[in-house]
């Protein structure tokens, strides 16, 4: 839960507490907050952030063809020094309670386990799937061969989490995990065997798995919030997959927008707004459907729509109104009984 200084001011008035009192608690909670490491957002996280993305963008996905004359040898060279400058540059900063610099630099050393593994790869001439071509090529296309590389980013960016408890570590590890789904699902089912249909279900799947695990980190009730990033990558396979799979069945299309439309509650169960994004887009992109395919020719469809989104806005005003009893009603009599399938971060806000 955030609380700004006015927050604590008004509920400190209340309270009883003195001017001075308020700011000597405000002035410890922000020295908990700091010394927590948690990433806020202000002018020098943003900074850091962009940075590391920027590093890890240039070393991955804005490569260009020049760095194969390299050869296999030195783009293993180069990705080892880049990894073990910024580990060692991390580790530094970390020692020193500067944790988000720390752990962004940290970060960028496991975003070099994919590079210098193909730089290994190419070098020794081993490939799992015959040669893929350029690295260029490792995030646009699907190939089997890219699967040891994933593994290597997802043990590198496990074992780093086993020294260093920061939650963007995950990003990489979640990134890794969701190109393996889809390159192991080419391994495991081959070319030409393996259709549209069949790449989208795997991919599906892969992401429906990702989400529960997640789900059960964010159980544990964590201090650090290690589940953003799992959460965005199992919704973005999840959905990714769910979206593209083709059908003529309008059964299967409303099946999807009540899929759609879950997501968008379990946004407000879970506290999470990248579900009402996927879920949103979904929805929206069912009623696009039904617009421009099943009611072309309708005069009411508009209408009717137009009535169901007043009718949505009305039961949003009567929570609204309600709110105290209804949310004092779940409290006594639903969330007894579910409180275990809450996680901690949600009961506390």
């Amino acid at each position: 839960m955030n609380v700004s200084q006015a927050d604590l001011r008004t509920a400190g008035k209340t309270a009883g507490l003195t001017n001075s009192q308020l700011d000597s608690l405000w002035a410890a909670l922000l020295g908990d907050a700091r010394a927590s490491g948690r990433p806020r957002f202000d002018t020098a996280n943003v900074a850091y952030y962009l940075g590391a993305l920027i590093v890890i963008g240039a070393m991955g996905w804005f490569m260009n063809r020049a760095w194969d004359a390299l050869g296999g040898e030195g783009l293993f060279a180069v990705s080892v020094v880049y990894a073990g400058s910024f580990l060692v540059a991390g580790r530094i900063l970390w020692n020193r309670s500067l944790r988000v610099p720390g752990g962004l630099l940290l970060t960028i050393a496991v975003g070099m386990a994919p590079l210098a593994t193909y730089g290994l790869e190419r070098w020794t001439g081993y490939w799992p799937a015959g040669d893929p071509g350029s690295y260029t090529r490792f995030h646009p296309y699907i190939h089997g061969s890219w699967i040891i590389m994933e593994g290597v980013t997802i043990a590198a960016g496990l074992t780093a989490l086993r020294f260093w408890r920061f939650p963007f570590l995950t990003a990489p590890v979640a990134y890794a995990l969701w190109y393996l789904s889809m390159d192991l699902a080419e391994v495991l089912l081959g070319h030409p065997y393996f259709n549209w249909n069949e790449r989208a279900f795997v991919t599906m799947a892969f992401g429906a798995v990702m989400l529960a695990a997640t789900y059960a980190v964010d159980l544990l009730g964590k201090p650090e919030d290690f589940t953003f990033w799992g959460y965005l990558f199992g919704l973005a396979s999840f959905w990714g997959g769910l979206s593209s799979m083709e059908s003529n069945s309008e059964l299967s299309k409303f099946i999807y927008c009540l899929v759609n439309l879950a997501l968008i509650l379990a946004s407000v169960a879970l506290r999470r707004k990248a579900f009402i994004v996927f879920g949103s887009l979904g929805f929206f992109g069912y009623l696009s459907h039904l617009a421009y395919r099943v009611f072309q020719d309708s005069f009411l469809f508009p209408v009717v729509l137009s009535l169901v989104g007043v009718a949505v806005i009305y039961l949003g005003l009567q929570y609204q109104k309600r709110r105290e009893a209804i949310e004092e009603y779940l409290r006594r009599e639903v969330f007894p009984h579910i409180r275990s399938f809450i996680p901690a971060r949600v009961l506390a806000e």
